[in-house]
């Protein structure tokens, strides 16, 4: 599973379908510093990150990063709190 990583100059997330949140059994775990959009949810490079981490690696899930970065403010940070 490739993972898409969004930076801007003060933060980063990683997108990834909430339906693997699901599976994961981790979605009361993702704090509100996440964000959704759709069916994606874009999880906080700290905690949530994290979080989504040691649970693929429970899983047996193999996964691999893709980084992407700007140098202005993402419009990530306009989308909707993320909310269990």
């Amino acid at each position: 599973m490739k993972i898409t990583i969004y930076a801007d100059p003060g933060h980063a997330w990683a997108k990834v379908n909430k339906a693997l949140l699901n599976k994961l059994g981790i979605t009361d775990q993702i704090s509100s510093y996440s964000y959704m959009r759709g069916d994606k949810a874009y999880l906080e490079e700290d905690c949530d990150l994290t979080t989504l981490v040691n649970a693929l690696t429970e899983n047996n899930i193999d996964f691999s990063f893709n980084e992407r970065s700007t140098d202005k403010i993402s419009k990530i940070r306009s989308y909707t709190r993320y909310f269990n």
